[in-house]
């Protein structure tokens, strides 16, 4: 396959496109094909809907010419609330506003070009919270050692959903 310029859009809470929701979607469900049979893949709209109602949601699209080749989008998450609370890691000097990296995912055909890293730093270039945090299916050993490669640390794990996997829960600081 040639390789092809791959640009990057960006979008934020209270100005999204027309058809944003059902790119999104169909961009799941291409990423996650061989899995959509699992109820809580199925439960993605919900998510796609809860996420861009945030204050402060922001994604970054990736587009071959004009075809979605994958995204990553999250939102600050409000003080308390924060993921890693619920393991034992503590922010150093007390820096704790969070940005919640909810989503990346590249759809198959444009994978292990580094697409996903680009999303991701395009993502959290602008970002003024002290840290982001993620989760990671604990099934997915090299997709945390990815995310470690990019300045993640593991600091426990969590299961936010009954029907949702178990999830390494990890963090990087995003002020020098």
């Amino acid at each position: 396959m040639e390789l092809s310029v791959i640009n990057l859009r960006h979008f934020e809470h209270g100005s999204l496109p027309d058809g944003f929701r059902e790119l999104l979607i169909d961009v799941h469900a291409d990423a996650y094909a061989d899995a959509m049979d699992d109820p809580f893949n199925q439960r993605f709209p919900w998510f796609v809907d809860h996420w861009s109602g945030k204050e402060g949601f922001t994604c970054v699209v990736a587009y071959d010419e004009d075809e979605p080749t994958g995204f990553a989008y999250g939102a600050p998450l409000a003080p308390g609330r924060e993921w890693w609370r619920s393991t034992g890691y503590q922010p150093k000097d007390g820096c704790s506003s969070t940005y919640a990296v909810s989503e990346v995912m590249v759809r198959p055909r444009w994978r292990k070009r580094g697409i996903s890293e680009r999303l991701h730093e395009a993502l959290l270039k602008e970002r003024t919270e002290d840290l982001a945090v993620l989760l990671v299916d604990v099934t997915h050993p090299k997709v945390q050692a990815l995310y470690e490669s990019w300045g993640y640390t593991g600091v426990g794990e969590q299961q936010p959903f009954a029907d949702s996997p178990v999830f390494a829960v990890m963090v990087k600081g995003l002020q020098a």
